[in-house]
C-alpha cells in the first residue's frame, strides 16, 4: 500500500503541463571520457562525436561541466569549481601537416558562462597523447613499449610532441613519476613543445621591451606557450610566498593583478580595450627570488604564484612555467631580476610553486631563439562511456 506522503508526491491532475513536461524530457548523452593531465582534470570529447556546427558546442560544454554555478561548486556537472578543473578537451584528425591529432582546448567559467577558446592548457595537454592511443584516434602496436604522439594545438597553432610508455597497447598509468601537486605517481610523459615563441602574438616579446610599467609596477610580457606578464611581488608589497588562499584574502591584491594583466593584453594586441581581454590570456604571475624567504627550499631557482582564470593556481600552469624558464634566460627582464645565478639542475629552471616545483628545459638555437621546451607530466584516464546533460 502506498503511503500517504508518497501519494501526496504523484503527479495530479492539477500538476501544470508545463512541469510535467520538464519533468519527463529525456537528457541528451556523448561518447566521452574523463582524465587528468598533470595538475588539472577536463572531460573529453572526439571532435566526430560533437555537432559539425561549432556554435552548438557551447551550450554542451557549459552543462557538462556545470556552468554557470552561481554557488561556485559545479554539483550539476563534472567541473569542481576552480578553473583547474573547469575544462573541455576536444581531439581529432589533424589539420596540420606535422602532427597525428589536432588538440582543442576549452576552458569554462565557473559561476559565469564564459567558454574561451584563446588559450592553450600545458597540463592537459599530457592527456591528449594517452587519449588519442586510448580512444584509438592513434594506432598503437598491441606489443609497443612506447608512442610518440604529435599534437597540433589548435589554439595556438604549435605542435607538441608527447612522449609516454604502452601497456597492451593503451597508455600507462602505473609509475615512478611524482609530481608536486599530484598525490602518488604514475607513469612519465614527457612533452616537448616545439618552437612555442609567439603562440597568439607571433613575437617572444609582444609589446617589443624587455620591460613595460602598468599601473606603476614594472612588468615582463612573454607569449611562450601562451602569452604571460610577470611582476615581481616585492613591487606589490607582498611575500613571493603567499598561499593561494592569503592571495584571494589580501585586499585588493586580485583586482590589481587583473587590472596589470589587461593592460598587459592590450598592450600585447590581445584585445583593444581592457575590458575585452580574454579571461584566460594573458596569464599573470608573481614572481621572487627563493633567498627572499628563508620558506622556499633552495633547490628551485626562482619562486612563482600563477593566476589562472582570475584564481590563484594551486600549482602552476605548463604554459606558465614554460614562459618563465625562457623569461629567466632574458636579461633585464623581471624573471631574470629574480632567478638565481646558480642553477640547481644543470638541465634546466627549477621553479617553485605553491604545491612544490617543477624543472622546465629550454634549448635555445645559435641565434639565441627558443626551439623547443620540455617539461614531465602524468595523467590517467579516470572513465570513459557516455556523459549526460540536461
Amino acid at each position: 500500500m502506498l503511503t500517504r506522503a508518497f501519494q501526496r508526491s504523484l503527479p495530479t491532475s492539477s500538476t501544470p503541463r508545463r512541469a510535467l513536461s520538464s519533468a519527463s524530457s529525456v537528457q541528451h548523452s556523448l561518447p566521452a571520457a574523463y582524465y587528468r593531465g598533470g595538475t588539472s582534470r577536463a572531460v573529453f570529447f572526439k571532435q566526430n562525436d560533437l555537432p559539425h556546427d561549432r556554435t552548438h558546442w557551447d551550450p554542451i560544454f557549459r552543462r557538462v561541466i556545470g556552468s554557470p554555478d552561481p554557488y561556485g561548486r559545479q554539483l550539476d556537472g563534472l567541473g569542481g569549481g576552480i578553473s583547474s578543473l573547469s575544462k573541455v578537451c576536444v581531439v581529432g584528425a589533424p589539420t596540420h601537416p606535422d602532427a597525428d591529432i589536432d588538440y582543442t582546448f576549452v576552458a569554462l567559467g565557473v559561476k559565469n558562462s564564459d567558454v574561451d577558446y584563446s588559450s592553450n592548457c600545458g597540463n592537459m595537454v599530457s592527456a591528449v597523447g594517452p587519449f588519442a592511443v586510448d580512444s584509438g584516434l592513434f594506432a598503437a602496436h598491441q606489443l609497443a613499449g612506447s608512442a610518440i604522439v604529435r599534437i597540433h594545438n589548435t589554439n595556438t597553432g604549435k605542435i607538441i610532441h608527447a612522449t609516454f610508455p604502452l601497456v597492451g597497447g593503451e597508455a600507462a598509468a602505473k609509475g615512478d613519476l611524482d609530481i608536486d601537486g599530484v598525490a602518488g605517481s604514475g607513469a612519465p610523459i614527457q612533452l616537448d613543445f616545439i618552437n612555442p615563441a609567439g603562440s597568439r602574438t607571433g613575437k617572444l616579446l609582444p609589446t617589443g621591451a624587455v620591460k613595460d610599467t602598468f599601473d606603476g609596477v614594472e612588468a615582463s610580457c612573454v607569449d611562450v606557450a601562451n602569452p604571460c606578464v610577470f611582476v615581481r611581488a616585492e613591487d606589490l608589497n607582498v611575500p613571493g610566498t603567499l598561499t593561494p588562499d592569503e592571495i584571494s584574502t589580501t585586499p585588493g591584491l586580485l583586482t590589481r593583478l587583473d587590472s596589470i594583466r589587461r593592460q598587459a593584453g592590450v598592450r600585447m594586441g590581445l584585445a583593444s580595450t581592457p575590458e575585452t581581454v580574454p579571461g584566460s590570456v594573458p596569464k599573470i604571475g608573481m614572481v621572487s627570488s627563493p633567498s627572499q624567504d628563508s620558506k622556499v627550499p633552495t633547490r628551485v631557482d626562482l619562486v612563482v604564484r600563477a593566476l589562472s582564470v582570475g584564481q590563484p593556481h594551486k600549482a602552476v600552469p605548463i604554459t606558465v612555467a614554460l614562459a618563465l624558464a625562457t623569461a629567466a634566460r632574458l636579461p633585464g627582464s623581471t624573471v631574470a631580476d629574480v632567478t638565481s645565478s646558480n642553477p640547481v639542475d644543470p638541465a634546466g629552471i627549477t621553479i617553485g610553486h605553491a604545491s612544490g616545483n617543477i624543472l622546465v628545459g629550454a634549448t635555445f638555437g645559435a641565434d639565441g631563439g627558443l626551439e623547443s621546451a620540455t617539461v614531465f607530466r602524468t595523467a590517467r584516464r579516470l572513465f570513459e562511456g557516455r556523459i549526460f546533460w540536461k
